[in-house]
């Protein structure tokens, strides 16, 4: 196999690189790989377009327009370290519908148009949705969970029958318990605390 040139330049980890939307580089003694620069501003590009050429576009139908557009994104960068990228991005789309929904009426006041357009639903006080609370709504990038991918076992073979409660295993959504049960013994080990018999 011949590597092209003007494609392959060889960089020192601690510098990165780029590979499919992602940097891989290494902090200290840590490697991370996050959502490229590249990829989040040419996705917030998209978004802002969208936005603009929306002008006259029904909310309802401005959200089923973003809603796939942010999934997928978010999906794509969800088995990375992504969720402090995921915030920023849910404050940058914010800012453009906020302007977009001032733009469409220019004499009315904020307090108006955030009742109109932004309306608390349940617990969230900025919620991208019609006034009534019944249409969609807009999909924040930071509610998609972050899932660590983690590596099949090298003798595992999925047309091996003793290996089948061991894909099935994979493939099961944990439960809320064992989530909070695995995100409190990760604190108690962060912190050095020592573990507790379970009740």
């Amino acid at each position: 196999m011949d590597l092209s040139e003007e494609k392959t330049r060889i960089v020192h980890i601690t510098d990165g690189f780029v590979f499919l939307g992602q940097e891989v580089r290494k902090y200290g003694e840590k490697l991370l790989i996050t959502p490229s620069k590249k990829n989040v501003k040419y996705f917030l590009s998209t978004v802002r377009n969208i936005i603009w050429k929306s002008k006259a576009t029904r909310q309802e139908d401005l959200i089923e327009t973003l809603n796939p557009l942010i999934r997928g994104w978010a999906n794509f960068h969800r088995h990375i370290v992504a969720k402090k990228t995921f915030g920023w991005i849910d404050h940058h789309i914010w800012q453009m519908l906020w302007r977009w929904a001032r733009r469409r009426h220019p004499n009315k006041g904020a307090r108006w148009v955030r009742k109109k357009y932004f309306p608390k639903v349940g617990p969230r006080k900025w919620t991208f949705t019609p006034e009534n609370g019944k249409g969609p709504r807009l999909l924040q990038a930071s509610a998609t969970p972050i899932r660590r991918h983690v590596k099949v076992i090298s003798q595992a073979h999925p047309f091996d029958p003793k290996w089948t409660p061991y894909f099935e295993e994979r493939k099961r959504t944990p439960t809320f318990r064992e989530t909070v049960k695995k995100k409190i013994k990760a604190a108690k080990a962060s912190f050095g605390v020592p573990g507790t018999p379970e009740t």
